[in-house]
């Protein structure tokens, strides 16, 4: 078992991307959340953090087949340290979040059929930054 788990709820920044590479299939997106930081003169201020995934196997091909940007994910992931060696012969270090398991949430504008110029106008479109 893994001991860095972790639970994201966020927005796909943008359609999933599915990846095959010989036998091995996954799902690259992006989670992006909006995380309150204060106040300032101008009313609440927020933070955008945004989180690259992975997902393997038929829980990618199920990410990139129905997620759309916008849409909302809600995923549990754990961490998977990466060492490899690059072309100048250097060890490199990195880590991915690596998928388990997951479930859509509220569908994105794209799925709403909400046009960019409609909701330009409505009151949530300046805090949800989706």
């Amino acid at each position: 078992m893994n001991c860095f788990t972790l639970t994201a709820v966020g927005n796909l920044a943008r359609d999933p991307e599915l990846v095959t590479k010989g036998d091995t299939t996954y799902a690259r997106f992006l989670l992006v959340g909006n995380d309150y930081a204060g106040k300032d003169e101008a009313g609440t201020r927020e933070a955008v953090t945004s989180v690259w995934f992975v997902a393997f196997g038929s829980l990618g091909q199920v990410i990139a087949r129905k997620g759309r940007k916008g849409d909302q994910v809600i995923l549990q992931a754990h961490v998977r340290s990466n060492v490899w060696t690059d072309k100048r012969g250097e060890t490199q270090y990195d880590h991915s979040y690596v998928v388990d398991g997951f479930r859509f949430g509220a569908p994105g504008r794209a799925r709403r059929g909400v046009s960019a110029v409609n909701s330009a106008s409505s009151p949530d479109a300046a805090t949800t930054g989706v």
